[in-house]
């Protein structure tokens, strides 16, 4: 996760110097203009403490992730300046703890972004950064839903289609039973009437003279 922070803002600065280049090139032949603060390290510096939030929260206990979460929703609730938003829509778009919602996260960002001009150059980068990460999280959790409800709906099926081979085998083993007590009925019925036959004739034969 640090890693990821680390690499997030390395490709902030990236875009910042490649922006700041762009100026220049533009600016060339023009009479040249006095000297400003290094942009990049100033914009860094503006965003360093929400990336720190974010590298935190998925690292803290519990109770310390639910603490620094409620500051961050309070603080947008009680007074929504950009900065305060900012910081609600990030602690809302970080993975890996309780408080993460992908989907509010995702409706304040695009809100934020709808006037860019109330955003910092680094602030906007961070955002649309993030933006994109929680689109693509969005993407993926309705993929794996789908591949689940598929699962779900062809284990049902396969159980379906299990439990209607053994209620025919099931079927059929009565039926092969029926026929066997059938036969076995029909000869046990026919030994009867040859025993019955024997005893009558024994029975005629002892009166003849």
């Amino acid at each position: 996760m640090r890693h990821k922070w680390l690499s997030l803002a390395a490709c902030t600065l990236a875009v910042c110097s490649i922006s700041g280049c762009g100026l220049d090139a533009l600016n060339r032949g023009k009479s040249p203009a006095p000297a400003e603060p290094e942009r990049g390290t100033q914009d860094l510096s503006a965003i360093a403490p929400l990336l720190e939030m974010m590298s935190s929260l998925p690292k803290v206990d519990p109770a310390r992730q639910a603490e620094m979460f409620q500051a961050a929703k309070d603080a947008a609730d009680l007074t929504p300046t950009t900065s305060n938003r900012l910081r609600y829509a990030l602690a809302l778009a970080t993975p890996g703890y309780s408080g993460t919602d992908p989907v509010a996260a995702q409706r304040q960002l695009s809100e934020l972004l709808a006037r860019p001009e109330t955003l910092l150059s680094v602030e906007r980068l961070l955002a649309l950064v993030e933006l994109k990460e929680v689109e693509q999280r969005l993407v993926l959790q309705a993929e794996n839903k789908r591949m689940r409800d598929d699962v779900s709906h062809d284990e049902s099926r396969d159980k379906l289609v299990a439990i209607n081979r053994r209620l025919a085998a099931e079927s059929d083993e009565n039926v092969r039973l029926r026929k066997a007590l059938d036969e076995a009925r029909a000869k046990l019925d026919a030994i009867t009437h040859i025993e019955r036959s024997i005893n009558d004739r024994g029975t005629s034969g002892s009166h003849t003279p």
